[in-house]
């Protein structure tokens, strides 16, 4: 991606995270005491309320709202008491309800395609495990053998969507190339077949390089 879609990526990535932490998993908490989300082909959504995106669309129950113009109309619209899950973590980047949301849609298409991948992906690699989308740090995850795995939409240390392994006691070699343990940035170009594949390999690659570390 060139300079100006990865701005264009980041500000959709930021806009639909903090969707997913004031419109979904803070109403969600209040409701049912729960952060947890879970990711779609085209979005994502609550796991224990019925709301969820899907493409542009905030959905509530079965009334769609545009994912467009302030945050507080869309809430509004439908019927949302909008607002982050305060005092489950700490809230660095909160959705302000007077924001105007403008979610390109390739990249948004490309977000939920990685997280969906990740999904997927944790599901092969660790059938035993549960994928959760976090609101926090917007990553579809699965912790294992104090070992944490997962697909990221990006973040400040990479802004773009990533895959990582992430062993609870730090680890050196030249696999592990970030300071929570190693990351692989995800291509844009590749299809969800392809892409969850490139996800599931990297998982293995961890596994294999964490049973030679033990």
């Amino acid at each position: 991606m060139t300079d100006g879609s990865n701005a264009t990526y980041i500000a959709t990535r930021r806009q639909l995270r903090g969707v997913a932490e004031s419109l979904i998993a803070g109403p969600q908490y209040r409701e049912t005491g729960t952060i947890k989300l879970a990711v779609r082909a085209d979005g994502f959504t609550g796991v224990s309320v019925r709301l969820s995106v899907h493409g542009d669309q905030f959905v509530s129950g079965s009334h769609s709202v545009p994912l467009a113009g302030p945050v507080s109309a869309v809430a509004d619209e439908a019927d949302v008491q909008a607002g982050p899950p305060s005092g489950v973590y700490e809230i660095t980047d909160p959705l302000a309800a007077d924001a105007v949301l403008d979610i390109d849609h390739a990249s948004a298409e490309l977000l939920y395609r990685s997280l969906y991948a990740g999904g997927f992906a944790l599901g092969r690699v660790l059938p035993g495990g549960h994928p959760v989308l976090w609101p926090e740090h917007f990553d579809v995850a699965v912790t294992a053998d104090e070992v944490n795995y997962g697909v990221s939409a990006g973040d400040d240390y990479h802004p773009l969507p990533y895959t990582y392994v992430g062993p609870w006691a730090p680890r050196t070699g030249e696999f592990w190339n970030a300071p929570f343990g190693a990351v692989l940035s995800l291509d844009a170009t590749l299809d969800l077949d392809d892409l969850t594949a490139s996800v599931a390999d990297f998982f293995l690659r961890g596994q294999r390089e964490l049973g030679a570390a033990g």
